[in-house]
């Protein structure tokens, strides 16, 4: 009994001309040239294929530990003098310990007020202990708040990074946590080769801070010490700062307030532009509602007074404050026009809560990227073409019937990959060729399976039934199993692994369509034109 198979054989020519349209889109002609630059524009390149550059970054957590701290000490300065309760200081004894606080001097009689609006406000984050004789407080950041707090920074410069490598036009940056180290970031810029340039932006992604300044510049750190009296307030820090950004020409030493008064965080949005006076470039910014309250509140108190730009832990610029700001203001000095498009770009992707350093940096070459494709594009099409001639000759008919679902699951995979925008690296192609081995394999469990069942004396008809019958149990367990596999590489791998991991995964779905559907469609067609008693070439 023939079957009718039109709509099978129509749904497979729609899947076919759906992945085809995902492998070149609508090529601009049908040239040999038109039709690569439109498989180059769907399917990416990665960085071991394409070249590019290639960066390991260690985030300074403990940077934004020390920020936070500092935040906090300036919101409990404020608490306790909106609650009129008397205090000598607010400050973190210890550089190597951020996560502690210490609050000295307030009054016995108002212990118990002073331990209410600590825990009211602070006990989620700190463990408090003190007040008793000595009328001393210490807040001591959980440790659980800081595992939280650290994690949370590593995420924050991984997006920061994000958006500032995306103005440089990346197709298919990987920028991700490094597997291989603690608070480490990975990134890898495919098509970069201006290694310098990568890290010119990457490298303005420091912490961007407004500082009070108490007193400088001066010459040497011991200079800023006897400024202060020979001793450096709690409050207050050193920072060094050289250049015209920093209105000196030599390595010179800044006193500022340790707590910042707005940081890159509050900033909204800043675009480079031209003092219409001086002629001088400069920045102008817009703060957020919160912010802009608490930068007008302190700008009106010290008009014609200094505030520092910190920028990487130095002084960037030192501003007078002529007038009250609120929510927008701009920041002169003498940038060259790519500082100033550096640090406008800086504020409007939003600063780091903690700075970078380089663990590693390097470019891959594109020759090398070159030879990669070569090579691997030589392999898969060798590998493809020595397995569809031996299932020619050891299966005979039906090895065209095996070639045919080779074929389309290739496509099917890249259509895929065009689809998803996925980034095909070198091991990618390894996975590509891992499927072509697994399509083979499936097709010689099914026909196999055929051929016994031919040997036993079945019909055609029922040998193929019961040879797709039989194996289809094996098939899928072998598949399910690679599968488990290759989603344990995604989770845990990094970079081009998880492009191993994402091709393998797809290639073995594809091929339980193409062997097992379609293989069956092709068989049932064939029997179809079969004469009555003629055996099937296998």
């Amino acid at each position: 009994m023939k079957k009718n198979l039109n709509g099978k054989i129509l749904g497979i020519i729609a899947v076919l001309v759906v992945f085809v349209y995902g492998i070149i889109g609508v090529p601009s002609g049908v040239t040999g040239k038109a039709l690569s630059e439109a498989l180059t524009k769907r399917i990416h390149l990665g960085l071991d294929l394409r070249g590019g550059a290639h960066l390991i970054l260690q985030v300074v957590v403990s940077e934004a530990v020390n920020a936070e701290t500092d935040n906090t000490v300036g919101r409990i300065q404020q608490d306790l003098k909106s609650a009129n309760l008397s205090f000598t200081q607010v400050y973190k004894p210890d550089p190597a310990k951020p996560q502690v606080i210490r609050l000295e001097g307030t009054a016995p009689a108002k212990s118990s007020a002073v331990r209410s609006s600590l825990d009211n406000k602070y006990s989620n984050e700190y463990d408090l202990s003190g007040g008793g004789a000595d009328n001393t407080w210490t807040l001591t950041m959980k440790p659980s708040v800081q595992l939280a707090l650290e994690k949370k920074t590593v995420e924050q410069a991984i997006e920061t990074i994000r958006d500032r490598v995306d103005t440089l036009g990346v197709s298919e940056p990987v920028i991700q946590e490094y597997g291989l180290g603690k608070d480490q970031i990975l990134v890898e810029l495919p098509g970069i080769d201006d290694l310098d340039r990568v890290k010119s932006i990457i490298q303005s992604t420091a912490r961007l801070e407004i500082h009070a300044v108490v007193g400088g510049p001066y010459k040497d750190e011991q200079s800023a010490l006897a400024s202060v009296g020979g001793a450096l307030p709690p409050d207050q820090m050193m920072v060094h700062g050289s250049g015209a950004l920093a209105g000196s020409d030599s390595d010179s030493v800044y006193v500022l307030h340790r707590v910042s008064v707005v940081a890159g965080s509050d900033f909204r949005s800043a675009d480079p532009g031209t003092d219409s006076n001086t002629g001088q470039r400069n920045v102008r910014f817009t703060l957020t509602n919160e912010a802009g309250d608490r930068f007008y509140e302190y700008t009106s108190k010290n008009v014609g007074r200094g505030m520092a730009v910190v920028m990487g832990g130095r002084v960037k610029e030192v501003a007078n404050i002529e007038s009250a700001i609120r929510d927008s203001g701009e920041i002169r000095g003498a940038f060259s026009p790519d500082e100033v498009l550096i640090l406008s770009k800086m504020l409007r992707t939003g600063a780091l809560p903690a700075s970078l350093n380089y663990l590693e940096d390097r470019t891959v070459g594109a020759s090398l990227g070159a030879d990669s494709i070569k090579q691997g594009v030589t392999a898969a099409i060798v590998g493809v073409l020595v397995v569809m001639i031996f299932m020619l000759v050891y299966y005979r008919g039906s090895g065209i019937n095996a070639d045919l679902a080779l074929i389309l699951n290739l496509v099917i995979l890249l259509g895929f990959m065009g689809f998803t925008g996925s980034t095909l690296t070198l091991p990618g192609i390894a996975g590509v060729i891992l499927t072509i081995g697994m399509g083979v394999d499936s097709n010689v469990l099914i026909f196999e399976r055929i051929r016994e069942e031919v040997r036993a004396g079945k019909a055609p008809a029922a040998a193929i039934d019961q040879g797709f019958a039989h194996a289809w149990v094996t098939i899928v367990d072998t598949h399910v199993t690679t599968i488990v596999s290759s989603a344990i590489l995604f989770i845990f791998g990094s970079g081009p692994v998880k492009g191993f991991a994402v091709t393998l995964t797809f290639g073995l779905a594809a091929n339980l369509f193409t062997a097992v559907y379609v293989s069956r469609v092709i068989f049932d067609a064939h029997l179809n034109k079969m004469e009555p008693g003629e055996v099937v070439s296998i």
